[in-house]
């Protein structure tokens, strides 16, 4: 028997069972997005379904199973996903922000993009966006303000790419998640001085990164750092 308790996030849970499981409750009740098991609570007589989250698959898991104090992002939550390949981590943050929430998906593969656009027609809260996250001009019409940018893109200019984004959609006060692959960035150096570097780039654009914690053991040379955008001065 699984009991399924509330995360300190809001729109995340806990399966307690046998293993406890990081789990959202599910906006498409039936079905799995990438294989991954669902769990049924009975509440009252109502049914209700909850996907289990693999921080093995997902960035975002990893990082929230890591301890991160806040992933901003929340029931009713605006979010520009950058990086959103075919949907694993969207379809959870999808689950987080429910029906009165959006989640614009912005994702450059159209192998991926397939998918992702596939899973856009069960789940009305998202809109896929076909398009290089390095031209948002391109989808400034489609894009509303957001309270939270996420970026996964695995690219040596990431930080550029979430600047100029959160620039044009990113509300002042609001937030951003991201995704560092050191590798990605630069091979050569170790690690810890790319994360320093990439937050250094991130402090000069306007960001002011809060908490940054390494996803092992899900992830070999990964950071993710997390903060504010236009931060009011302190008085």
């Amino acid at each position: 028997k699984v009991a399924v308790t509330q995360h300190r996030h809001q729109g995340v849970y806990i399966a307690r069972g046998k293993e406890d499981s990081l789990c959202t409750k599910n906006m498409v009740p039936g079905e799995s997005v990438y294989g991954e098991k669902r769990v049924s609570v009975e509440n009252e007589g109502d049914k209700v379904e909850y996907r289990v989250w693999n921080p093995f698959r997902s960035k975002l898991g990893a990082g929230i199973l890591g301890g991160l104090d806040s992933i901003w992002m929340k029931p009713g939550s605006k979010v520009l996903y950058l990086g959103a390949a075919s949907g694993t981590t969207v379809s959870h943050v999808s689950d987080i922000v429910g029906p009165e929430g959006v989640v614009y998906a912005v994702e450059f593969s159209h192998r991926s993009g397939r998918d992702l656009v596939n899973m856009a027609k069960k789940r009305p809260n998202i809109v896929p966006i076909i398009e290089d996250a390095r031209h948002p001009a391109k989808y400034r019409m489609i894009v509303g303000m957001v309270d939270c940018v996420f970026a996964d893109v695995a690219q040596p200019d990431q930080a550029r790419i979430v600047a100029i984004n959160s620039h044009y959609f990113l509300k002042n006060e609001g937030h951003f998640v991201i995704s560092i692959k050191a590798n990605c960035i630069d091979s050569t150096v170790p690690a810890e001085a790319v994360f320093a570097r990439e937050v250094k780039k991130l402090q000069e654009e306007n960001f002011k990164p809060s908490e940054q914690l390494t996803l092992e053991p899900y992830e070999r040379d990964h950071a993710i750092v997390v903060g504010g955008y236009r931060m009011p001065k302190k008085k």
